[in-house]
């Protein structure tokens, strides 16, 4: 299998920890790939249209996007336990992560009108509101005990790159401080190889 990626990436991040987790990740083949707003890269966007980081190639040669999908995929191609099965936690766990890509899609935007948008045409405003989801994200995950002391899923896999994205990209906005419980949960996810190995470069 091929998964395309960047160290920088969150969204790739994610399913790398999830490989790793399940024993997968010698059976995929890392391959560096440059997606940036304004920037053409044809030779992605034939394997997706969206440009978005990460897809996987399986051996078949099928495409995968998102990575969400990738995980479940490859969780079940592993009988792993990132995903449950059915029910309530099945339902919760999905509505976690739907909530976890969403401040890691409001991070991005906030990185690309900082860094990216021209000086003179930034929205400051709605730069602000984007953060403010991703904020107040936080504060919700900061009184979830059912996530932050569960079993390790994809909601913990997500909020780790979410954490590791806010130290990556926003090192000055003062998460820990705010939320002394998710700091915790930070640390100790730290401690597993998976999380350790897969922190993103210094910025």
């Amino acid at each position: 299998m091929k998964l395309s990626f960047s160290a920088a990436s969150p969204f790739a991040r994610k399913v790398r920890i999830a490989a790793i987790e399940l024993g997968l990740i010698d059976k995929i083949e890392l391959t560096p790939a440059t997606v940036a707003p304004g920037t053409v890269n044809e030779d992605y966007s034939r394997i997706t249209p969206l440009k978005k980081l990460p897809v996987l190639i399986t051996n078949d040669g099928d495409v995968i996007l998102d990575s969400y999908v990738i995980v479940e995929y490859l969780n079940e191609m592993a009988g792993g336990s990132l995903i449950p099965d059915y029910g309530p936690r099945r339902w919760k766990a999905k509505t976690d992560h739907s909530l976890i890509n969403g401040m890691l899609d409001s991070m991005l935007l906030c990185r690309y009108e900082k860094m990216v948008r021209p000086q003179g045409l930034q929205w400051q405003a709605w730069s602000d509101d984007h953060w403010n989801r991703a904020w107040t994200g936080m504060a919700r995950f900061e009184n979830m005990p059912e996530v932050l002391n569960g079993p390790f899923d994809i909601s913990q896999i997500g909020l780790v790159c979410v954490l590791g994205y806010a130290d990556f990209r926003f090192a000055d906005c003062g998460w820990r401080k705010a939320y002394p419980k998710l700091d915790a949960f930070h640390q100790k996810m730290l401690e597993r190889p998976s999380v350790k190995i897969s922190v993103p470069p210094a910025a």
